[in-house]
């Protein structure tokens, strides 16, 4: 009896801990009145005071529930950020152990195998029909945080513990079974160590758009591009307690307050970032992000919350059940069956649905699960289109959809074949000529021939017709008026001269003649100089970044970037051409509040796929600079990271060629999402690419990272991209990338 009364004393003990932890010095009224009862009740148990102890204990217990439900009430975001980061947080070995019948952990524990922040078990549901027993698979996905544990990095998971993430969500669709990814992380471990943090989260994004079995994703802690890599779902369920954030508010709060290296910001700060991110459940489902929110205890589930456990089993398998039926051809029995199960009074455990997919359910699954990205985050953007325009664009697109499907998937298809078919009577009749006609060949050979033309041609200098060093740019920077040198950064490793400004930024197009260091250039330049003069057609210029979250004093700074740039946004999207060869083109400006994406670009970036996929023309992203997602967007740019990546996997699919060319400054969630999946990247010299800059990696891993960890040779080395590019040649090199890579059609492949 002594035993059991010390061990709910334990429980008391931890909860007044939580309690005291999650506040932080707030509500000190409360937990001086838990203090003194649980202090008070102590005592006289230890000492044989007590006459019912177990009574007197439970009136204890009551008290404290009592004060959790009523600070339940007065959680701020900032708050319920704490419940998630505690130590006393329900983790994924919990739900492994509570949720699932049975488990197995797969894929190894360690360093070398598997980071050990990325869990992934193999797990058994068991159901019931009537009398007979079903056992339902599925593999389990997560970030694990533990209890405190330190080797688990606190869910942050380097780029090795997402590969491996991938990996068995391709042995789940091998198999035909469900993925259940739970989301408990602050962010990813930003490291470029191969295969590179934002890398890999590209490539886990790209192929979760196309996974053909059942995905449901429960969100805790959901931090950025950590939670991309494993979120991108059929079903999105958040826990009531949880976060799902662009950015976390420590990281909101130093942006904000333009925080330098060692500067901590305030508490206020903090809280006030947290508030304006609008990061909380009841936030993200309102916008769309998130299907359901799944209810929590007071002040969050812990370990011994049994009936959260329960709850948590029903929702996921309702979800999975959801997603399944959402597959079925029927509308009729569909419709039944998804109001079966959304009744929250009938057991699921009891209504047994099998989750095999047969060939056609799997491709209706991921369409409707792709079609569902690409809805979302359109209302959070400014379309100033006026109606008509937006009209005569829609009803364009209706009326000749039957003419390009009949130009492309008929005509152009059948003319191939006969295109393929006369070359191969070509090469047969060729053949037959050379037969014929090799005695004659063996005669001439004997007779005397003059050798002089052949001499000269040997050793005669070759004609260019083009002299690409003396070339003539189109558009020169208004830096070149500057009267004044400028200092190469590598002249102390390079012994570079001085240079002069208006030979730098008009001859030399902004490249150093001593080392090659490109210095950086306006967008304009390249829109000038790299594709044909006149050949420029810039579409939905008239989509504009705004404030969706209303922000505190973003507006004004969004409406100083307008009009210092000149631009409406920070992605331009257009039409050009190289030598004729017509191209789609998405272009982040960096000098747009540092290229950063948000609804409208994301917007802007879906419209531009979907026309370079209707017309059957390459799309290029070129990246001037970004800085990442624009964080006071909060979770409508983050969403940005899934949608974009859906539209470039399906245009993609549908045949497309898309290529991406990196410049300057291109970090974070871009890079890590619809940059990265690219097949074919390629980056200016002295680019720098990576998934976090130096201050973010000091400040989350407290590692001082090696000189020019960035550059773009270093991503080339890692096989992130595929070739490093002079400015001068840019031109020429898509040109021949377009030839080499496209083909003739430029389109399919």
């Amino acid at each position: 009896m002594h035993n059991n009364i010390e061990k709910r004393l334990q429980n008391l003990r931890e909860r007044l801990a939580y309690i005291t932890d999650i506040f932080t010095g707030k509500h000190k009224d409360s937990v001086t009145l838990l203090e003194e009862r649980l202090a008070s009740f102590a005592g006289r148990a230890l000492s044989g005071a007590c006459e019912s102890a177990y009574a007197e204990l439970s009136g204890v217990e009551d008290i404290f529930a009592y004060v959790e439900r009523r600070l339940e009430k007065t959680l701020t975001p900032m708050d319920r950020v704490r419940v998630v980061r505690h130590p006393q947080r329900v983790c994924l070995r919990d739900i492994l152990e509570n949720v699932y019948d049975n488990f197995t952990e797969v894929g190894g524990q360690d360093e070398h195998s598997l980071d050990p922040s990325m869990l992934i078990a193999r797990a058994v549901i068991t159901r019931r029909r009537g009398k007979k027993t079903y056992m339902q698979s599925v593999m389990v996905i997560g970030q694990e945080k533990g209890h405190g544990a330190e080797y688990r990095n606190g869910g942050s998971v380097k780029p090795w513990g997402n590969a491996k993430a991938l990996q068995y969500m391709g042995v789940a669709e091998t198999e035909g079974i469900p993925i259940h990814a739970y989301i408990f992380t602050p962010g990813s471990y930003p490291i470029e160590d191969y295969p590179g943090a934002a890398q890999q989260i590209a490539r886990n994004i790209y192929n979760m758009a196309g996974l053909r079995v059942p995905v449901v994703a429960v969100i805790s802690e959901g931090g950025s591009g950590g939670a991309e890599a494993i979120g991108l779902a059929d079903r999105r369920l958040m826990l009531s307690h949880g976060y799902y954030s662009v950015i976390s508010p420590e990281g909101a709060a130093a942006i904000e307050g333009r925080l330098k290296n060692g500067q901590r910001a305030s508490p206020e700060l903090i809280e006030h970032c947290a508030a304006n991110l609008k990061i909380q459940a009841e936030d993200n489902l309102k916008f769309g992000y998130i299907d359901r929110i799944i209810q929590e205890p007071p002040l969050g589930a812990r370990p011994w919350h049994f009936d959260f456990f329960r709850s948590l089993r029903q929702e996921l398998i309702r979800a999975t059940d959801e997603v399944v039926i959402s597959t079925r051809k029927t509308p009729v029995l569909r419709g039944l069956a998804l109001a079966r199960h959304r009744n929250p009074e009938n057991d699921i455990d009891h209504l047994y649905i099998r989750w095999g997919l047969s060939g056609g359910a799997k491709t209706r699954l991921v369409q409707r699960r792709q079609r569902k990205l690409l809805r979302l985050s359109r209302q959070a953007a400014r379309d100033r289109r006026p109606f008509l325009t937006k009209t005569a664009t829609a009803f364009w697109d209706w009326i000749s959809k039957p003419w390009v499907v009949f130009k492309y998937d008929f005509y152009r298809k059948h003319q191939r074949w006969i295109t393929t078919l006369m070359e191969e009577i070509n090469n047969e009749i060729d053949m037959f000529k050379y037969r014929l006609l090799s005695p004659w060949r063996k005669f001439s050979r004997r007779l005397p021939n003059r050798t002089e033309n052949k001499a000269k041609e040997l050793t005669a200098l070759s004609s260019w017709k083009e002299d690409s060093r003396s070339r003539r740019w189109d558009y020169l920077s208004p830096r070149y008026k500057a009267d004044r040198t400028l200092t190469c950064p590598n002249s102390e490793s390079y012994g570079c001269l001085d240079l002069w400004g208006p030979d730098l930024f008009a001859e030399f197009a902004g490249v150093c003649s001593h080392c090659g260091y490109h210095f950086p250039m306006e967008p304009e330049w390249y829109v000038r100089n790299v594709f044909d003069t006149g050949s420029t057609f810039e579409f939905n210029s008239e989509i504009e970044a705004g404030n969706p979250l209303d922000f505190p004093d973003f507006s004004e700074r969004i409406s100083q970037a307008k009009k210092k740039t000149g631009a409406k946004s920070g992605c331009m999207t257009f039409e050009a051409r190289i030598d004729n060869i017509k191209m789609v083109v998405v272009m982040f400006m960096g000098t747009f509040r540092g290229g950063s994406v948000g609804a409208a670009e994301g917007y802007k970036f879906v419209e531009a796929a979907a026309r370079a996929a209707k017309k059957r023309y390459p799309f290029l992203a070129y990246v001037h600079g970004t800085a990442g997602i624009r964080i006071q967007e909060g979770t409508h740019g983050l969403i940005q990271m899934p949608r974009c990546t859906v539209a470039v996997r399906r245009y993609i699919e549908a045949g497309g060629l898309y290529m991406v060319l990196y410049d300057t400054n291109s970090f974070a969630g871009p890079v890590a999402s619809f940059l990265g999946c690219s097949p074919y990247q390629f980056a200016v010299r002295s680019s720098n690419i990576g998934f976090a800059g130096p201050g973010v990696i000091k400040e989350t891993t407290g590692m001082d990272i090696p000189p020019k960890y960035h550059r773009s040779y270093r991503a080339l080395s890692r096989g992130h991209i595929q070739g490093i590019w002079d400015r001068r040649q840019i031109r020429a090199n898509l040109k021949q990338a377009l030839l080499t890579i496209g083909g003739r059609n430029l389109y399919y492949r």
